[in-house]
């Protein structure tokens, strides 16, 4: 497998302050690759520095096999990017924006025509094609801003927050599409706050205070040392009453760590003490029909401990 974008100690400065400090990471052709941290962390002004939009303070990168500070256009040319706000005009018609993208890209004729068919097709848009863009719902206003994006048929494709603030059913039909294009062999660079959609990327990154903390497949990440430490293990409890059980779990002194995830309660508790000290304790105030299981530690579970560890150690942008 070839190498979509390659990252050596990619640093940006803004006066004194450091955005992006020494970065470093590897893409392949295919992937989807996700970048995960708290805002401010550093992901947007990475992807812009691939995108060749502002230059590196220190470092480089190459996107596509192009370097991104000498080969800006032909950079512009390999990638397609889908911005955080919807950025596209709104006073425009669907049909209008696409057609407007392509000739920014200097598609012509026969062969303007047909990719304008062909991601009018996969963003299922067409029957939207005569609306103007301020009067698409959430979802429709991204896949509008796909299919711009895609237009020119860009090998690599960033895709900062495409998901953010669309409802659920939306968000899992963006990732169909973004599935349907890593299979055509598209590389897709995502940035994203959603724990889920972390878990649907090949691989992912954590950047935290302008520091990628560390890279890897989701469930490479969940077995990380750090995570399960030793003399630790994690435990779920299904219970009535969860935010009672939390409260009173997290005062128990075998319970190292514990939060709500999804209908349950993840704790990590020591590793030498029995789980049935789970069901005692909550049976103390009243609660019984106590499910407790060994569990793997989620992604949300990797970036909150490695985030606490590195706030610890003085970790600062």
């Amino acid at each position: 497998m070839s190498t979509a974008i390659q990252v050596n100690k990619l640093t940006k400065r803004f006066g004194d302050f450091t955005a992006v400090d020494s970065v470093e990471f590897s893409v392949e052709t295919g992937e989807i690759f996700g970048l995960l941290g708290p805002n401010g962390s550093g992901k947007s002004t990475i992807i812009r520095m691939l995108c060749g939009l502002i230059a590196p303070t220190s470092g480089s990168a190459e996107v596509g096999g192009f370097d991104v500070e000498k080969k800006v256009d032909q950079v512009r040319q390999t990638i397609g990017y889908m911005s955080q706000q919807f950025s596209l005009y709104q006073e425009l018609t669907v049909w209008e924006n696409i057609n407007f993208y392509s000739h920014v890209y200097g598609l012509k004729g026969g062969r303007l025509r047909a990719r304008r068919e062909a991601v009018i097709e996969l963003t299922h848009i067409g029957q939207f094609s005569g609306r103007r863009a301020a009067a698409l719902s959430g979802g429709w206003k991204q896949r509008l801003a796909l299919a711009c994006a895609l237009v020119h048929e860009p090998t690599i494709v960033f895709l900062d927050e495409p998901t953010a603030g669309i409802d659920p059913v939306a968000r899992r039909e963006l990732w169909d599409l973004f599935f349907q294009l890593s299979a055509a062999g598209k590389t897709l660079f995502v940035t994203t706050h959603y724990m889920d959609e972390a878990e649907r990327c090949t691989r992912v990154g954590y950047i935290y205070n302008a520091k990628l903390i560390t890279h890897g497949a989701p469930d490479d990440l969940k077995r990380l040392p750090g995570v399960t430490p030793a003399g630790g293990k994690w435990i779920a409890v299904s219970c009535h009453q969860t935010t009672v059980a939390l409260t009173e779990l997290k005062r128990a002194d075998y319970v190292i760590a514990a939060t709500i995830f999804g209908q349950s309660i993840h704790l990590l508790m020591k590793a030498d003490e029995p789980s049935s000290r789970i069901n005692e304790t909550l049976a103390r105030i009243g609660i019984a029909d106590v499910d407790v299981t060994l569990a793997r530690p989620s992604l949300e579970d990797v970036f909150v401990t490695l985030t606490k560890q590195h706030a610890g150690n003085g970790a600062g942008g």
